[in-house]
């Protein structure tokens, strides 16, 4: 039995193997319920965002999750070639419908699928569906005739040598003499025209019949319009672009060599390469810590406003630097994120699209101290070993102990009492750390010696070295004392105050 540990408290537990992991990503945010309610909007109404806060409580989730609440994609992006002018490819847009429509008749061009029994016995005989001894009709794959009991291939082979080509062009799989045919190209009379018909084994109980229409379609669409599929209908609907160089970010057209020379070089039409604004169409773009990508900000803003956005060569050294690919649709949600301090970096005309276009939201960085947050903190651990894959469930005293890890540090950090650090990715390193110690044990949970241990060890570098010095002042000094004290052959190693009692 699962339990849903937003109904249900920590004490209804024994390990958090008995925690319900909830489907929707959404679900999965702790301590951001209002918020959560938001972002659904944004998700139904296409609104963009900005998450405001400090590190490691959840923007990446909330950005992602969005995502999951999306229709799934309704259009495909393909860059045509364009023979009058090859550096400036077309671009076409397909919706779902439309793609089904020609997938319908792509199946119409592939013919009928019959009985091996319709057919003529010689086919039938070519492709092993007829036994050329006793003519029963069997499965093509048995090589030895189940009524008759002789070999099937054998009978084939040998009257290969009499017939030679009365049936027309006999294709193989691989050219032995030992399996029988895979097809059949012969020639047919329908309505007083001689036209020709091909008869394939699609399995080893039915034949498909290409005629001269299915074969005259199949050719007709194979014949269409060169084209590179740069955004394809089955995607995904989250494009993270953190710290995406401008490439990335907008787009480029690959170099060439032969500089797209029709007879030695890839042509313009290619070498287009989409970027996460263009991937991201119809979904969600979202770029974490985005005051460092500053220069590129004013580009997204352009896509926001306009939902297209070229793809043109970037390195003017390049033979792509020529190609460029007008008006490629970007329609995405925006989803930035930053800390407090980087707020005053971001274009104030990007800031207002956003505002005018969806919600900025600043978020927590810890929750009321409550019985039901306890719960939530159980979920959360829950889902990080889930996340992990590499450790085990724990008991619901290690949760305990992590749950007062997790006050204690929003007094420390945050100045706030009666509450639960929202800070959860550093939570998760001390959940890591615990298992990790519990997988060297061979034990079967996490239990409270390997919570406590990493409680007190998985901790900042900065804590370290003022555990270590007590100050950072003296770690420089020491620092630079033993390098100099290393010449004349001394040390100086402070011993380290690091629990590893249980060990």
């Amino acid at each position: 039995m699962y339990f849903n540990m937003k109904k249900e408290f920590l004490g209804d537990i024994e390990t958090t193997k008995d925690i319900l992991i909830p489907k929707d990503p959404l679900d999965r945010v702790i301590g951001h319920d209002d918020i959560v309610e938001f972002v659904k909007i944004a998700a139904k109404q296409r609104r963009n965002l900005l998450l405001v806060g400090p590190p490691g409580i959840g923007k990446s989730l909330i950005a992602q999750a969005i995502s999951f609440h999306l229709s799934e994609p309704n259009e495909e992006i393909t860059v045509v070639h364009n023979p009058e002018r090859p550096e400036r490819p077309f671009f076409e847009i397909k919706t779902r419908k439309e793609m089904e429509n020609e997938q319908k008749d792509l199946q119409k061009a592939e013919g009928d699928v019959v009985d091996p029994v319709s057919v003529p016995e010689a086919i039938a005989e070519r492709l092993g569906f007829r036994c050329v001894h006793c003519g029963s009709y069997n499965n093509a794959y048995q090589s030895i005739c189940p009524k008759c009991g002789s070999d099937k291939y054998s009978q084939i082979n040998a009257r290969r040598k009499h017939l030679g080509d009365l049936l027309g062009m006999f294709e193989m799989n691989s050219g032995t003499m030992n399996i029988p045919q895979e097809r059949v190209t012969t020639t047919r009379m329908r309505d007083g025209r001689e036209e020709v018909v091909i008869y394939e084994r699609v399995d080893g109980e039915s034949i498909k019949i290409l005629d001269q229409h299915a074969l005259e379609k199949r050719r007709k669409i194979i014949e269409d319009k060169p084209r590179n599929v740069i955004v394809p209908l089955e995607r995904k609907l989250f494009i993270q672009a953190t710290g995406a160089s401008e490439t990335e970010l907008l787009g480029d057209v690959r170099h060439d060599p032969y500089g797209g020379h029709p007879d030695l070089g890839t042509q313009p039409y290619e070498r287009v390469v989409p970027g996460a604004i263009h991937e991201a169409h119809e979904g969600v773009l979202f770029i974490d810590e985005i005051v460092h990508i500053a220069n590129l900000q004013r580009y997204i803003l352009s896509a926001m406003q306009d939902k297209v956005f070229p793809i043109v060569g970037r390195n003017p050294q390049s033979a792509g630097s020529s190609v460029k690919v007008d008006n490629v649709p970007c329609d995405f949600i925006f989803v930035a994120a930053c800390n407090i301090r980087d707020i005053e970096y971001i274009l104030p005309p990007l800031r207002s699209r956003i505002q005018g276009e969806g919600y900025e939201i600043l978020m927590r960085a810890t929750m009321p101290d409550t019985d039901e947050n306890e719960a939530k903190i159980a979920q959360f651990v829950a889902q990080e070993i889930e996340m992990d894959g590499k450790i085990p469930h724990t008991t619901r005293t290690a949760v305990q102990i992590l749950i007062e890890e997790a006050r204690r540090r929003a007094n420390v950090i945050d100045d706030q009492r009666n509450a639960f650090t929202l800070r959860l990715r550093d939570l998760g390193g001390v959940v890591r750390m615990a298992g990790d110690m519990a997988v060297m044990e061979g034990s079967e949970f996490i239990e409270d010696k390997h919570m406590t241990f990493a409680v007190n060890n998985a901790i900042s570098i900065e804590d370290q070295v003022i555990r270590r010095y007590k100050s950072f002042e003296n770690a420089l000094h020491k620092d630079l004392s033993s390098s100099q004290h290393m010449g004349a052959g001394k040390t100086n190693d402070p011993n380290e105050n690091v629990d590893r009692s249980y060990m």
